[in-house]
């Protein structure tokens, strides 16, 4: 039956309604937050697991306590984003840039492909001694500190900040090292976005593991016996890529932590965007934690015992302005309980030097000599 103009028009005016209803409501819905999800198990219990009825369980087993660090890892790239698979691992193509020879050991720089549209540049330290044996020897990752000058060319001995070339002094010790440059300081500014990066962070992470499969390319070089090593950034760079990556055997992180409901005293100043740890170098994501710290799906507690039953030294002087030394022992005493669990629990120490944010000339030689004692088996 043909419909009259006036029902017509009826049935028109029905359907606008509901279409109308329909979006009225799908707004609505878009203003309600989405359930929330269980709340973040306790930083400073990091013997606790969720069950398959996603309860609460003491950890009491090392496959219990991989269930909680599962969830650390989860809580991680919640914030700097997904680790990338395979898809971003394309051939290294290793160009020297330069070949300087600095005595005992040659520095050269290099650049690598750490992904499909981008160049990493690091120095390269390679003692002649190493060349000449044609053993291969365990290598160190060197990262450096916040330099917007030269870079990764602090730890090499080109800055101008005392106390900052680790990379140059483990070379002279027998060490290769491998410096690369961290994201958006100096002169690398990958397009973090374009390359699909969700933090500067992780891209930083990216770029050393892809450092250390550069490493392992290397014949005069032992594979999967890695050393990492970083003061400041460097510190928390090391730590960060320590947990994703297994083949580093011993961590040292010199001022480079402490707990985020630490960090400056908790001022919610240091939390706005593009401060601290907002930057886009760092994690974006963190300053919509603003105000409630307390909700961050992880903390250094958390990260440090991630690396169990690694070695792990962190250097954290009582007069550093960044990172609190009281809170670092929080952290380590949290931590310390999956050390245990592992029964290492001397595997993680702590120092605290009479100093200010520096990594001084005998906190060096410590963390070289902690070096030294993971690898001397096979050296």
């Amino acid at each position: 039956m043909r419909l009259t103009p006036p029902t017509a028009l009826l049935m028109t005016l029905l359907q606008t309604s509901w279409v109308l209803v329909a979006l009225l409501i799908t707004e609505a819905s878009a203003q309600i937050p989405a359930t929330n999800p269980q709340p973040r198990l306790p930083r400073d219990k990091l013997l606790v697991y969720r069950d398959a009825n996603n309860q609460p369980q003491p950890v009491t087993s090392k496959t219990e306590w991989l269930k909680r660090r599962t969830e650390i890892i989860n809580g991680m790239q919640a914030v700097m984003g997904k680790l990338p698979g395979q898809e971003k691992r394309c051939p290294l193509d290793m160009q020297v840039v330069e070949d300087i020879d600095c005595g005992t050991y040659t520095r050269r720089l290099v650049t690598y492909a750490s992904e499909p549209g981008c160049r990493t540049p690091a120095y390269l330290l390679v003692p002649k001694s190493v060349l000449s044996s044609r053993k291969p020897t365990p290598a160190v990752l060197c990262l450096h500190g916040t330099d917007n000058v030269v870079g990764h060319g602090t730890v090499v001995g080109l800055g101008t900040r005392p106390n900052r070339q680790y990379a140059q002094e483990l070379a002279e010790r027998g060490y290769v090292t491998l410096a690369p440059n961290y994201p958006h300081l100096a002169k690398y500014y990958p397009d973090l976005k374009e390359l699909g990066w969700e933090s500067g962070t992780l891209k930083a992470v990216w770029d050393n593991m892809r450092g250390l499969d550069l490493l392992e390319s290397l014949p005069y070089v032992r594979q999967g016996e890695f050393a990492v090593i970083g003061h400041s950034l460097g510190g928390h760079n090391s730590v960060f890529t320590a947990v994703f990556d297994q083949r580093i055997k011993v961590v040292v992180s010199s001022c480079g932590l402490d707990s985020f409901l630490d960090y400056y005293g908790g001022a919610e100043s240091h939390w706005e965007p593009e401060k601290g740890w907002t930057q886009t170098r760092y994690m974006p994501r963190l300053r919509d934690y603003k105000g409630r710290l307390a909700d961050i799906p992880f903390d250094f507690q958390e990260l440090i015992g991630a690396l169990a039953p690694r070695r792990v030294l962190i250097i954290a002087p009582w007069h550093d302005s960044n990172f609190k030394a009281d809170s670092v022992d929080r952290v380590a005493a949290a931590a310390r309980d999956v050390f245990k669990l592992h029964a290492v629990s001397a595997q993680l120490r702590v120092e605290h030097p009479d100093s200010a944010h520096d990594f001084l000339p005998e906190m060096r030689q410590a963390a070289y000599k902690f070096i030294d004692e993971t690898f001397e088996a096979g050296r």
